[in-house]
């Protein structure tokens, strides 16, 4: 039998039972393997429901340091009642300056106090008896989750002016750095937001015109990380130039923005539209693209797709870490390409003297180094427009597999 006999208003902060006739202090924390919340009792006495009723902060100062105890437990270890038990009289009886040294050798949660409004101040002094002068039953769990941001800032040694603050907000990043980023005007101070404009309007200006490309090595909606990169360098370097006094998080956060919706732009852009802008039109008339496990295409033309695009939609699709290998062959041409993702490399393959009477035919292999994505989408599409011949420009063709591998050895070795 279970029987409440004192709760507050906030369902989260731990209520007194009496259970089978023992008092007893309740509460929920974390989770078990089913990600179902946990229930956690220990026993109290006379004396401790008494001051738990009357004094609001001897409340919380409890809840903050068993919650270490519950957390201990895990998905379905028991709670060390006895640890629990040991800090009643401690947390709940003891002058206040005792509690305020009780709480500097014992592990607290910090966010519970500053949710139900602790002063950060003196929880920073070590005081927590006077940070909850002020508490209040409600809970705001953005203000712990602001404290949790600064601190993890000071840490950093970040220390954010105002608008440094306001662009972090303007993006949605102050209280989580991983956070997408997105455009919220209404979370940034009225006074602050023309300039926030301003620098936004910097960071659009450094990267016009600049674009981030597909890169279905990585899947169907992956996006190039050196276009990335590229962009995001030239953002930070007009951003700093302008605002030569703006912290380093808060001139990647507008770099992060602008990397992000040109990335979300890509990602919703039909292929065709990206091999579009590579240039070339199609001139074979079909095609068989195959991956590293024998799974086959073919494409011909009058199509709907481009063949580059088909072919980079395969690509997306099959590409994996054990699947690195994709080849595209025109039969009747007799020549080919094959691209090693692992390798940064392609290799163009043209048939020198078919077989006959039985002979095996014979071909030519050249191989070449390539440069990221941007140079895989202009070999593709060279080779789609004309064939092997048309490879020449777009490489330095090693007729030699050892020495392409040295020279393969060499890129990597020089970074």
């Amino acid at each position: 039998m279970r029987d409440i006999v004192f709760a507050r208003r906030s369902g989260w902060i731990p209520n007194v039972i009496r259970e089978d006739g023992e008092l007893k202090l309740m509460l929920g924390a974390g989770a078990d393997a089913n990600h179902e919340p946990r229930t956690f009792t220990f026993p109290i006495g006379e004396a401790h429901l008494a001051v738990i009723r009357e004094d609001l902060a001897r409340h919380l100062l409890l809840w903050s340091a068993v919650l270490p105890l519950c957390d201990a437990a895990g998905t379905r270890g028991r709670l060390d009642e006895d640890a629990a038990v040991a800090l009643l009289d401690p947390v709940l009886l003891s002058a206040p300056e005792d509690v305020d040294a009780l709480f500097r050798r014992i592990p607290w949660d910090r966010g519970r106090l500053v949710a139900h409004g602790a002063d950060t101040r003196l929880l920073e002094r070590g005081q927590v008896c006077a940070a909850l002068r002020a508490a209040t039953e409600t809970s705001d769990g953005k203000r712990a989750q602001e404290d949790h941001a600064h601190r993890r800032r000071a840490e950093r040694g970040v220390v954010l002016g105002p608008l440094d603050t306001a662009l972090l907000k303007y993006t949605g990043q102050y209280l989580h750095g991983a956070t997408a980023p997105k455009r919220i005007p209404g979370a940034v101070d009225p006074a602050l937001l023309p300039e926030v404009v301003r620098v936004i309007a910097t960071a659009e200006q450094a990267c016009a015109g600049m674009r981030i490309g597909r890169d279905p090595r990585r899947g169907r909606r992956a996006t190039d990380k050196r276009d990335w990169d590229r962009m995001a360098k030239a953002v930070e370097t007009a951003v700093r130039r302008a605002r030569p006094g703006l912290a380093e998080d808060a001139v990647r956060t507008v770099s992060f923005l602008m990397c992000s919706e040109a990335a979300e732009r890509a990602r919703n852009s039909p292929l065709d539209d990206d091999e579009e802008a590579v240039g070339g039109s199609a001139r074979k008339t079909a095609l068989s693209f195959t991956d590293d496990k024998g799974v086959e295409r073919k494409w011909r033309r009058g199509h709907p797709r481009t063949a580059t695009a088909e072919f980079w939609e395969f690509v997306g699709e099959r590409s994996a870490g054990d699947n690195e290998v994709f080849t595209i062959e025109d039969e009747e041409m007799g020549e080919g390409v094959q691209l090693h993702f692992y390798a940064d490399s392609i290799a163009r393959v043209t048939t020198v003297r078919k077989g006959e009477a039985g002979s095996d035919p014979e071909y030519r292999v050249e191989y070449s180094l390539v440069d990221g994505m941007d140079g895989y989408r202009k070999l593709v599409s060279a080779f789609v427009s004309g064939g092997c011949a048309a490879l020449g420009p777009y490489g330095s063709w090693i007729p030699d597999a050892a020495d392409f591998e040295r020279a393969r050895r060499r890129r990597r070795a020089a970074g």
